[in-house]
Parts: structure tokens; sequence; C-alpha cells
């Protein structure tokens, strides 16, 4: 294991991708344990073969023809329209906007480029701070990961033999909570330095402007009702998203071209097929880390020490979030859920909380210096030093740990809604 470790963050600081470092490590240690690269070969094929795992492709597909097709231009209208006359309207629109497309998207990343792109501009024209800008948008695009239908949550339901669609209702009070504290801290801090105040509209015309997103929320609907309806599998309802996704923004919003289409979908596969090469080569290492006995080595240390559950919990925060400063989301989850998962039941914590603890962590990474991918996504959108982009960051960061802590101890808040409709 010590080994392994060693490998992992040599190869990880010389800037080698992290599929190859994963792919790299998983060989060296099959080869070092006497066990034939071909069946490790075999065993990664076996393990994408699963119906579920072909929802994270079709959903990548659906938040590509979402982030260029208007869809995120028609949602900032819409709470533009309802939020105009607030102090800091547009920063409040931001953590609207953001949450709306989350429901469509299921990426974080994805949800601060295409918010950033037009909010942060708009932002900046109105006399906004830059760093304000870049940090109210980094943070509000966390909101994608955790608001259904995430990706990360399908790849957890996938290692940790979950319910996924129980782990997407988990995911929605955490999310709206977090939208709110940072819609409260923004209203306050827009208050307190005086930040501009758009026009309010009359209420006829907010009336007017709602229609223009009923579109992009199709995509949501047809998600949630094919879903928790009984109609189609997690893996249709990715599909059927897509296809829907591809007709709203052709047919209503019109961001690309018939013409474009192919284009676009291109894209769409190039994202795709990079979080697949992460998520094979990531599975290849949780197996080898599974036969190596890490797993029971762990439950024993934690019983033999008589670990509480909150200590544990803690000590797994803590974990988690020094490991998303340097890790991709898809990378943190595959690498560390085969050890952590059997500890769980032992430990007496409950696998679809833990997977909202879990992703909250990764939203944290994703704006955590020193590498934040969202910071870096941000500061290259509005050509600003990182060093701005993490100053802006700072305030969301702590309400962010302090949402982590009620997350991580109110258990109710995960699981009040999925026991409601599934049942304890």
């Amino acid at each position: 294991m010590t080994g392994f470790l060693t490998l992992f963050f040599i190869l990880l600081a010389t800037g080698i991708p992290v599929f190859l470092v994963l792919g790299l490590c998983a060989g060296a240690m099959f080869m070092a344990s006497g066990q034939p690269l071909v069946g490790a070969a075999q065993l990664v094929i076996n393990e994408l073969n699963s119906p579920t795992l072909m929802a994270l492709p079709l959903f990548v597909m659906a938040a590509t023809f979402m982030r260029f097709g208007g869809v995120a231009k028609a949602l900032v209208d819409v709470a533009a329209a309802w939020l105009s006359g607030f102090p800091g309207s547009l920063g409040l629109v931001t953590v609207v906007a953001c949450t709306l497309f989350a429901a469509v998207c299921g990426s974080s990343v994805a949800t601060a480029l295409a918010m950033g792109t037009i909010l942060i501009p708009a932002m900046l024209e109105r006399g906004y701070p830059r760093s304000f800008a870049l940090g109210v948008v980094g943070a509000s695009g966390t909101i994608g990961i955790v608001i259904p239908p995430s990706l990360p949550l399908i790849l957890y339901g996938i290692v940790a033999e979950q319910s996924v669609p129980r782990l997407f209702l988990a995911g929605i009070l955490p999310g709206l909570l977090q939208a709110a504290s940072f819609f409260i801290w923004v209203l306050w801090e827009a208050r307190r330095r005086k930040f501009p105040v758009e026009p309010a509209l009359a209420f006829s015309e907010r009336i007017r402007a709602t229609p223009s997103a009923l579109p992009a929320l199709l995509v949501p609907l047809v998600v949630m009702v094919g879903i928790y309806g009984g109609f189609v599998t997690v893996t249709e309802a990715a599909a059927l998203s897509a296809v829907v996704a591809l007709c709203v923004s052709l047919i209503f919003y019109r961001g690309f071209h018939w013409s474009e289409t192919l284009s676009v979908v291109a894209m769409g596969l190039r994202s795709a097929a990079s979080i697949m090469l992460i998520i094979a080569t990531a599975l290849a290492v949780g197996h080898w880390l599974t036969e190596s006995g890490a797993p029971a080595r762990l439950v024993e240390f934690l019983l033999s020490h008589h670990f509480s559950t909150w200590q544990f919990l803690l000590a797994i925060n803590a974990l988690l979030l020094v490991l998303g400063c340097f890790l991709e989301v898809t990378a943190t989850l595959l690498l560390v859920l085969p050890i952590l998962a059997p500890a769980l039941g032992r430990m007496g914590v409950d696998p679809v909380h833990f997977s909202i603890i879990f992703t909250h962590n990764m939203e944290i990474g994703l704006v955590h210096p020193p590498v934040g991918l969202n910071l870096f996504v941000l500061s290259s959108v509005a050509v600003a030093p990182m060093g701005e982009a993490i100053r802006g960051i700072l305030p969301f960061l702590a309400i962010l740990l302090i949402v982590l802590a009620i997350i991580t101890y109110v258990p109710v808040l995960t699981l009040w809604l999925p026991d409601a409709i599934f049942g304890p």
C-alpha cells in the first residue's frame, strides 16, 4: 500500500493525466503482486459492462447539448426577471440560475463554465468586484454534482451497490440548503457593500418572461417523472434526457444550428470518453486495493480503536478534503470508496447518507486551492489571475464547510426524502 501511494503521488506530481497515473499504478501493482495484466484488463471490461454505468456518458451528452444550446441564457433571463429589484441582483441570479442548470446538467464544471461565460462579464459590466463574480459563480457551480441528476451519485451507486433513485432524492434537500446559504450570504454582502440593484420589473413582465424557461425544465421533468413514476430505468432516463436536451436546444433556443450538431456531439463524446477512461483505470486500482486487503485492515483498525461514529465521520471528512485538493472527483470516488464502503455498516453510517457527505466533500475540492478545477475554469473564462479567483471563493468555502458539518451530523436532512418516498 505504501509503495502504491508513493508511486501514485510521484506520477501525479509530474503532471501526467490522471487516467495514465491510475493505469500505470494499477499495472505496476498487479505485476508486483504476480497477477497477470490480461486478467486485470478482463476485470475492467467486465466492470464497465454495466447498464447503469451507461447513464454517465448519456447524461454528459445531455449536459453538452444544454451548455451549447442556449439553455443557460434562458435560465439566467428568467431568474433575472424575478430577482430584479434586490440588492446584488446578478449575484442572486447566479445562485438561482446555477441551481436550475444543475438540475438539467449534473456536472459542476459544465455549470460553472456555462454560467461563468454569461454572468461574469455581466457582473463586471455592472461594477461588481471581479473576485466576487468569480467566487459566486465558482461556488454556485458546485451545486451541479449534488442536485439530481448527479454524475458522481450515479457512480457512487454503482460502486457502493446503492439505489441511484434513492441517492438522487437524498441530494435534493442538501443541495437546496447549500443554494439557500449562498443566496442569504450574497444578499447580505450586497447590502453591506452596496452592490448595484437592477430595476424591478412589473409582475406582468415577470410572468411574460417565465415561459421561455419552461422548455429547459423539460429535462429534469423527464428524468424525475420517468424514474420515480417507474416508467424508465436510470439509463433510459439518461438517454431520454439527451434526446430532449437536443430537441430543446435546436427547436426552442437554437443555440446551435442543425449543421453544427455533429461537432457538438463530438465535444460531448470527448468529455464522456475522458470520464470513462478515468473510470476504467480507477476500477483496476480499486480491484487491486480490495484484493490487497486494505478495506479489511481499515475496518479492523477502526473497530480495535473503538472510534465512535462522529469521530469516524470527522476523520473521513478531513481525508476527503485533503484528497479533493489534488484529485478529480471521479478518481477520488473510485479510489477511496472501495476501501471505505465495507466500514460504513460496522461504524453505523447509512450508505445513502454517506453518499451526500462524500459528494459534498468533492464539491469543496472543486473550489479548494491549490487545484480546485472550478478555479481554473473561472480564471480562464474571466482571464483573471488564480489568486483573484481564490480570494473570491474564500467566503463561500467557509459556507461550504458549515453546510458539510450540518450534512454530516444531521442525517435526517439527507435521509428524510428517500425514506418518505421509498420507506426506511
